[in-house]
């Protein structure tokens, strides 16, 4: 995993001991991580987006504790059906930015110090000081670590931030830090350290809320406590920024049953996960995926039980 600081690498990480294991020798993954493209732009009706990329790093062995509820042959199966034989994953991170109503609105900030996302902010014609808001989908270390720069300072100076509120009353919570497992406590260090460079500057989101013109909250609980989505909507058209609702298409679309351990409330993460990829299909709705490989822009299909992501608008 790449490392800005201690702390920013536990904040990103959670809640995974299991994803720290050693990987076998039979399935060890390349020493470069996958090449991205810098940036990709669409559109949604009259307002221009861009996907731009965090950079990416390999997951590790998905057979050896990545899913935690299915056995290291369930999912090697799993994997083989879509002819993937190396069970060492590509894990890219996509921001998504948007021009609306004369605003810069940027749904997550990627993790920071080791991303890449300022750098691409500019190659896309996007200089920091132009965001205006930045609207987050939780406060997991690699969506928001990118908010501050090495010295503490505010990546975006001028950016107003809207964040789920059901982040903020957890994050914030000294009960909910007491209680939390060690490999997660962290993450509430983070976020203080990381919310302090706006303070002022930040304005709490419920379900249904308009963030900016055409950009709308949706609730997506389970992977983290106030998880949020967001529709990009305009014209007829819509685009449905899903964060970390399913964060691979090879292995919890076709089986959204299965969760990782950065599913914070499982059940409620698996019935997020059914109901928001149901809607996509019924109402034939793309969406942009976090940490699919880049931009992670496509449709899903039914299939049997699950999902199947097809990449392209």
């Amino acid at each position: 995993m790449d490392r800005r600081t201690t702390l920013l690498a536990a904040g990103a990480a959670l809640a995974l001991p299991a994803l720290l294991r050693s990987t076998p020798a039979a399935a060890q993954a390349p020493a470069a991580p996958p090449p991205t493209l810098p940036f990709h732009r669409t559109r949604v009706g009259a307002l221009a987006v861009t996907v731009v990329n965090d950079g990416s790093n390999w997951r590790p062995d998905a057979t050896a504790g990545f899913v935690l509820n299915a056995q290291p042959e369930e999912v090697r199966a799993v994997l083989a059906a879509q002819g993937i034989t190396n069970p060492i994953l590509p894990n890219s991170f996509n921001v998504t930015l948007v021009q609306t109503g004369g605003q810069t609105v940027l749904l997550d900030t990627g993790r920071g110090g080791p991303g890449l996302v300022p750098a691409n902010l500019v190659a896309a014609g996007t200089p920091l000081a132009s965001v205006d808001r930045v609207v987050i989908t939780h406060f997991h270390g690699d969506h928001i670590g990118g908010l501050i720069q090495a010295d503490g300072s505010a990546t975006f100076p001028r950016a107003r931030l809207s964040v789920p509120a059901g982040e903020t009353a957890y994050w914030t919570d000294a009960g909910e830090e007491s209680r939390a497992p060690a490999n997660r406590r962290p993450g509430f260090a983070l976020v203080r350290r990381v919310f302090a460079a706006y303070e002022g500057r930040i304005d709490q989101v419920a379900p249904g809320a308009t963030v900016a013109p055409g950009v709308t909250a949706v609730a997506s609980f389970g992977h983290a406590p106030g998880h949020t989505s967001y529709l990009i909507a305009d014209g007829g058209q819509q685009l449905m920024v899903i964060g970390d609702v399913t964060t691979s298409a090879e292995l919890f679309l076709p089986r959204p049953d299965w969760y990782p351990g950065f599913d914070m409330d499982p059940p409620t993460a698996i019935a997020t996960r059914r109901a928001l990829m149901d809607r996509l299909v019924t109402d034939r709705i793309p969406m942009v995926a976090y940490h699919f490989a880049m931009p992670g822009i496509g449709r899903v299909e039914k299939t049997g039980a699950g999902y199947r992501f097809i990449a392209g608008i």
